[in-house]
């Protein structure tokens, strides 16, 4: 018995029967020879780490655009905390934490430069649409490894299709991930506009502290101990007077910060960046890289130029965009 195959006896004895067993996985796209260290899901975990998308995550925007400040989160910061707290009730739940674990890695990959507002800008201009989740899924699938994509377990690409959108992950640690990405995003977002003098803690409304807590540790906590208490029987819930109190703080930051503060004032620049950006490669398709003039000649130019702006951290799609539309000053 190798370690891979203890691994997976040991899952047998500790998860829960609703768990999902990684020898139980539907596989693979392209099937291989299983991994005598690691299960399926740890395997899937380790791809993801080390794919060129993941590591672009650290210089896209998650809230604000390009702060200055040390401590605000980045793309890559938002997905390690809702795999962190993903893996906190998946663990709680006897579920496979690695599932979750891969799961929450890649369920951002997609993300565009410059936050929802990229996504808006390449969804509109774009004629074969464009969102995030689906565009993660592109990259797990198509674009890593020079088209050769990572290879997922089907598991995986499910539910990192389904965090997002009218979609329910057909695992209970894909689910966890979808609650998950909202406890993350809501608790730094709050945190981060706090840190931005946006907000105060006292701006909060009182009915709202009053049940989730006066601190974003105590807020995380208490989501996350409602989700565990209200799981049973294999269904993913959260208690109903703390999720009704977390929707209401989700409200709260998208009058207050999402779509109506200082954050978001140069939005529109981002904008209009991404959508020239895009009408440029489209006109000349020929300046693409090599990897993405294939895609164009395989499915359509429109596409492969969503694939690559889309690809962009926020600080290389300022470079290009600044090399093709600002003029250098001469120097010698």
């Amino acid at each position: 018995m190798n370690i891979r195959e203890m691994a997976e006896k040991r899952e047998k004895e500790f998860f829960s029967p609703y768990a999902a067993f990684s020898q139980n996985s539907r596989g693979r796209e392209r099937e291989e020879k299983p991994c005598d260290i690691r299960p399926a899901y740890q395997r899937d975990r380790d791809r993801i780490m080390h794919s060129k998308a993941f590591r672009r995550l650290k210089q896209k925007t998650q809230v604000f655009l390009s702060p200055v400040g040390d401590h605000y989160r980045t793309r890559m910061m938002h997905t390690l905390e809702v795999a962190q707290t993903a893996r906190t009730i998946a663990k709680a739940l006897r579920l496979n934490d690695d599932l979750a674990e891969a799961i929450a890695l890649g369920h951002d990959l997609g993300h565009t430069p410059f936050g929802h507002c990229g996504e808006y800008a390449l969804n509109e201009i774009a004629p074969c649409g464009f969102t995030h989740y689906e565009q993660s899924v592109r990259i797990a699938t198509t674009l890593e490894k020079t088209g050769r994509g990572l290879n997922l377990t089907n598991e995986v690409l499910d539910a990192m299709l389904c965090h997002s959108g009218n979609f329910t992950a057909r695992t209970l640690e894909g689910q966890i991930v979808r609650i998950a990405d909202k406890i993350a995003y809501v608790n730094h977002d709050v945190d981060d506009a706090i840190r931005g003098g946006i907000l105060t803690n006292d701006d909060l409304p009182f009915d709202i502290r009053a049940v989730l807590g006066s601190n974003s540790r105590i807020r995380i906590n208490t989501m996350v101990s409602a989700v565990f208490e209200a799981s049973v029987d294999g269904e993913i819930d959260m208690d109903p007077i703390v999720r009704e109190a977390t929707y209401a703080l989700r409200q709260f930051m998208f009058d207050q910060v999402y779509t109506n503060s200082a954050a978001k004032a140069e939005e529109h620049k981002a904008v209009h960046l991404v959508e020239t950006l895009y009408l440029h490669y489209v006109k000349y398709p020929e300046t693409l890289p090599d990897e993405f003039r294939l895609i164009a000649d395989r499915e359509s130019v429109p596409r492969a130029v969503a694939d690559y702006v889309s690809g962009m951290t926020d600080n290389y799609a300022v470079s290009v965009y600044k090399s093709l539309f600002i003029p250098d000053f001469w120097s010698h």
